[in-house]
């Protein structure tokens, strides 16, 4: 009994390599055999689509801005304005002329110091150097592989199929027996 089992144990391992390893049995799909075999590779095509991409950048240049300062740093231009002011105040005023002059020195001050602070914020006043950016999106289209249209040729017929990467010489095939009537 022992000796029947070990010779039918051999018998089945002999008739699997004589197939070859490569056709192995798989009992997945419905209770038929299905068995891998290798083809060869005619031809290999890549699948490519073109796809439009955004490329941000950001470009920067140098610019000169306007600097405005909110304090005076000199008091000459309402010193001298309040001079003139109340000296034009003293000869226009004939009966009171402390509230001429006073009155003269206080206009005149306030007008100097509004035309000081216009000359300076028209004719240049201050100003600096600052860097502006601004972000461009330039588009460009690339080529994009998304699969291999591969032709190969298995027992002498041809068959196509698409596949996720190039196989290279070969590629493995699953074959199906199923029996005539």
């Amino acid at each position: 009994m022992k000796t029947n089992c070990l010779s039918i144990s051999f018998f089945i391992l002999a008739l699997v390599f004589a197939q070859g390893v490569s056709a192995r049995p798989d009992y997945a799909g419905h209770g038929k055999p299905n068995f891998y075999d290798y083809a060869e590779v005619i031809a290999v095509d890549p699948i490519v689509k073109y796809v439009r991409v955004a490329a941000p950048r950001q470009e920067c240049w140098e610019e000169r801005v306007p600097a405005y300062q909110s304090r005076y740093t000199s008091a000459t231009p309402m010193i001298v304005g309040g001079i003139i002011g109340g000296a034009i105040g003293n000869k226009v005023v004939s009966g009171h002329k402390d509230l001429g002059i006073a009155a003269g020195a206080l206009l005149g001050g306030s007008v100097a110091r509004d035309l000081h602070h216009r000359h300076r914020s028209q004719y240049g006043g201050y100003s600096s150097m600052q860097t502006r950016c601004e972000r461009i999106i330039d588009h460009h289209e690339e080529e994009r592989v998304e699969g291999y249209r591969v032709t190969y040729r298995y027992k002498g017929e041809t068959f196509t199929t698409r596949t996720h990467r190039d196989p290279g010489d070969q590629i493995k095939v699953r074959v199906s027996v199923k029996p005539v009537y």
